[in-house]
């Protein structure tokens, strides 16, 4: 009988010892980026039938331990763990995180800051300032865009620059709710029609017949002459910007000879200037 209970002791100890392995693992980073789904859906604002938005930072501002909370689930994430995530469950993840940090640079200095410029382009350049901790290092904003997001071989999508913020009016939208695994493809696709749609970003002159589009495409030229084929790699390569906007004529002009000039890739390009004004809804 001793014996027994010996065996049912240890037996109990063991479901002791398993069930918080369980719940950690039950309650491990949330993809579905909830806390900041819930403040991008209360203090973004979209504009111009959609196509662009502005931020409410004075709410975000409110909010702020929220958005903190969320920064640190973000923060805690280790690198292992990270390379353990699919390809969509990563992207997710830094662009959300690109974008949260983003709001938290400008809360630093809220409500008395016009650009994000404001921080200083050599001393206390906001995209270059280790400001905050992920993948357990002091990160910038430029290492992840530049050195993770757009390095050769990872993601190799040319999309992220419609998904993420800096902050400025002529940046695409902040998008209103968080990127999540499973409809990546759609959501970027999504920012891609609404910011090519902007006809204050981009748009086609028909009295200079030229293709005036945002100077994203002129900064970035070659992630749009990579051979990009899609999200899952089932497109034929896109090699040009002007391959990629052959495929967005009618987004981008509304007269069907005009459509054509961009579906023949004969628009020349011209690039227009960026307004680093901050995206801010003021009161």
């Amino acid at each position: 009988m001793k014996h027994i209970a010996w065996r049912s002791s240890l037996a109990s100890l063991l479901i002791l010892l398993v069930l918080p392995y369980n719940h950690a693992a039950a309650t491990g980073f949330d993809h579905q980026h909830k806390a900041w789904k819930a403040l991008l859906g209360k203090h973004i604002v979209l504009i111009d039938g959609g196509k662009a938005s502005q931020v409410r930072y004075a709410g975000f501002q409110q909010d702020r331990a929220l958005l903190k909370g969320y920064l640190d689930s973000l923060s805690k994430v280790t690198q292992a763990e990270f390379d353990g995530w699919s390809k969509s469950q990563r992207m997710a993840f830094l662009i959300n995180a690109y974008n949260a940090f983003t709001v938290e640079k400008i809360l630093s200095r809220y409500p008395d800051i016009r650009s994000i410029w404001d921080f200083g382009k050599v001393f206390g350049n906001p995209f270059k300032d280790r400001f905050f901790t992920l993948l357990g290092r002091a990160s910038t904003l430029d290492q992840v865009e530049h050195e993770t997001l757009r390095k050769p071989g990872a993601y190799d999508e040319p999309r992220v620059h419609f998904a993420v913020n800096c902050a400025a009016v002529g940046c695409p939208m902040l998008r209103e709710e968080a990127y999540v695994a499973e409809r990546l493809d759609a959501q970027l696709e999504e920012q891609a029609r609404r910011f090519l749609s902007d006809r204050s970003r981009n748009r086609y002159n028909p009295g200079t017949g030229r293709l005036e589009v945002s100077r994203i495409f002129e900064w970035f030229k070659e992630d749009w002459s990579s051979g990009y084929r899609g999200f899952e790699g089932k497109s034929a390569p896109v090699r040009s910007r002007e391959q990629y906007f052959s495929g967005y004529a009618a987004l981008l002009a509304d007269d069907a000879q005009n459509r054509k000039a961009i579906e023949d890739q004969k628009a020349e390009l011209r690039f227009l200037d960026y307004d680093w004004t901050l995206n801010d809804v003021r009161q």
